[in-house]
């Protein structure tokens, strides 16, 4: 056999030579690939990457006769969906210990700086103003019955994405506050309130339960992983009657689209978890509900996790308005509460243009005390002294157990020279008094309705849920306890106080309770999952007002390793599911068990 090869002219070497001097030169060419750094560490492989390399080379010394590594590749993928967790253990191994010395020989790379020039958002006040301008009178009042009276106020059709994405920097998700014009200024549930018209007391909103609860609901919404449709609660929302479907569909359709929107297009399916019992969604938190979410989206954006920006941006912007003046000396114009329905788009329109003369956002000056927005109310005698007397009118909301449903009642409160301390609001008419949300559980404190949102913000008798999935129980801290020891006396782990205790969560447990033989406190011991390790976070099932905290130690083991970490426990009233953790610890996954399990040994101080 004779091979003939042809041997390029001078000119046709001449053409090679130019078309490949593209790729030796970096400056020419547009689509030219990047070339690697050679003296950089290649990343380790995954446990199937082990697993083929292994099964490849017998398979190729046992089948001769295959050729190339397609076949030897589709045998190998085959033979791993059918081995079992128990027999992929070995090759899991072995990348986690790979992975721990890349991580500890490779020195730490410096993040990127996250450049965000246009904001993208589900944040919609445009698309809820369209449907509340086809309510009949009777939806309004069903909306009103429900607690959202105050959102047919609304006059804003489009969000001032410029403003959001500047509030957005200076936002600050740990301390919850907004750090602009030289000052950090405390975001609270009653600031949502003052600003959205939402209850900022209340039972904490639960958007979590068994899914058999919420199957027929799936299947009536088409409830996908992805979410519910949007556009399937608009079509359903057209229908002219106002019965329990229409409130089941406006409550996820707000949610939806302003008050806690996710990064994703469609309403999340979580929500489902509140159309269980209707009667109860006016005695919600919602003030609260919405500022945990919007904390929680703008924290996830911040850690790279999503392109998008949830949460209710227009909140942030109504607040920036009331709380921010432009037009110099501090104007005494009596404010209106909410103030939700002050802003249009004339109104805003006027006030970007005031910023821009003035040189862009944050060149104005904090009210935020004056107006009663935040510290107002909350802040200590010396941060007000200085404050004129003055009037402002308050739309006071009746309960809608009440036989006016939804009606407002304007009360003028009288601010003067040592007037606002905390607990201290003198009222120019009668009070208007009411009992406390929690009297079911125990309270029998009757308050004025200013004051009760502070007394339900503290109240002794504020309700915690069981922790356990499949339990609808709903007390007080210590009914709570004696529930639990009654009720569910084997799902959990008694301990003792400032003594060490071993306990191991599964592959596919998030959770486990804790309770103190000494005074029946439960605790939670959480786990979460993030690329190189399990987060550990324990957690105090308790007010989330209180102020009591437990240190705690975690430690682990891994052959004659030793990881021993500290820190301190938060108090929720329930689980802590959906909402990222602001401290936690982490755990590689070399200290884990072949199986997968978590071995700790943790120790609780009293």
């Amino acid at each position: 056999m004779t091979f003939k090869f042809k041997v390029p002219s001078e000119e046709e070497d001449t053409l090679m030579g130019k078309r490949k001097e593209p790729e030796q030169v970096e400056s020419v060419g547009c689509r030219k690939r990047k070339k690697k750094n050679p003296a950089s560490t290649p990343r380790p492989a995954c446990s199937w990457v082990h697993f083929s390399r292994e099964f490849i080379k017998e398979y190729s010394a046992s089948h001769p006769e295959s050729s190339g590594l397609k076949a030897a590749t589709k045998a190998a993928s085959d033979a791993w969906k059918l081995m079992s967790l128990e027999e992929k253990g070995k090759y899991t191994k072995r990348a986690r210990e790979v992975w721990d010395d890349y991580l500890s020989s490779t020195p730490a790379r410096e993040p990127k700086p996250r450049k965000q020039t246009k904001l993208v958002t589900r944040c919609s006040p445009g698309r809820l103003f369209n449907v509340l301008k086809s309510l009949t009178s009777e939806q309004k009042d069903a909306v009103k019955s429900m607690g959202f009276g105050s959102l047919l106020g609304l006059r804003c059709r489009t969000l001032r994405r410029s403003l959001c994405l500047w509030l957005l920097e200076r936002f600050n998700s740990v301390r919850r506050s907004l750090e602009i014009c030289g000052e950090r200024i405390p975001l609270s549930p009653w600031d949502v309130e003052l600003v959205m018209g939402l209850a900022s007391s209340g039972k904490d909103v639960v958007t979590s339960g068994p899914d058999e609860l919420i199957a027929e609901l799936r299947n009536k919404y088409n409830a996908t992983n992805r979410g519910i449709s949007v556009r399937l609660l608009e079509e359903r929302l057209a229908v002219p009657e106002a019965g329990e479907d229409f409130k089941r569909s406006f409550l996820l359709y707000i949610l939806g689209t302003l008050l806690c929107p996710t990064a994703r297009l469609d309403v999340s399916p979580s929500f489902l978890h509140l159309l269980t019992n209707m009667d109860v969604v006016h005695e919600y938190n919602w003030g609260k509900f919405l500022l945990d979410r919007l904390v929680r989206e703008v924290s996830r954006f911040r850690q790279g996790k999503q392109r998008a920006v949830g949460g209710c941006l227009l909140f942030l912007q109504f607040f920036y308005y009331e709380g921010v003046a432009v037009r110099g000396p501090f104007d005494t114009t009596p404010a209106v509460v909410p103030c939700l329905s002050l802003w249009g788009e004339e109104e805003i329109s006027e006030r970007e243009k005031q910023e821009k003369e003035l040189g862009g956002y944050g060149f104005g000056e904090v009210i935020c005390k004056e107006r009663c927005l935040g510290m107002g109310i909350s802040s200590g005698k010396a941060e007000v002294d200085h404050l004129p007397a003055r009037k402002v009118p308050i739309r006071v909301k009746h309960s809608p157990t009440r036989a006016q449903q939804g009606d407002q009642q304007i009360k003028e409160l009288t601010f003067k020279k040592g007037d606002v301390v905390p607990g201290e609001i003198e009222m120019a008419a009668d009070p208007l008094r009411a009992s406390c949300r929690n009297k079911e559980y125990g309270c029998v404190e009757t308050v004025d309705y200013v004051e009760r949102n502070g007394h339900e913000e503290t109240c002794t008798f504020a309700p915690c849920a069981c922790p356990l999935r499949d339990c609808n129980f709903v007390g007080t801290p210590e009914q709570l306890s004696e529930h639990f020891s009654s009720k569910h006396w084997d799902s959990g782990r008694r301990f003792r106080y400032n003594c060490p205790a071993s306990v191991s969560l599964g592959i596919d447990e998030t959770f486990l309770v804790l309770q103190a033989e000494e005074d029946g406190l439960l605790f939670l011991l959480n786990k979460g999952t993030e690329n190189i390790g399990h987060t550990v976070m324990i957690t105090c099932i308790g007010p989330s007002w209180s102020k009591e905290n437990f240190l705690y130690d975690v430690v682990s083991d891994h052959g004659t390793s030793s990881l021993r970490l500290k820190s301190h426990t938060q108090n929720f009233p329930g689980r802590a599911e959906g909402f990222p953790p602001v401290d936690f610890l982490l755990i590689p996954f070399a200290y884990l068990s072949s199986s997968g399990q978590l071995s700790l040994e943790i120790c609780i101080w009293n």
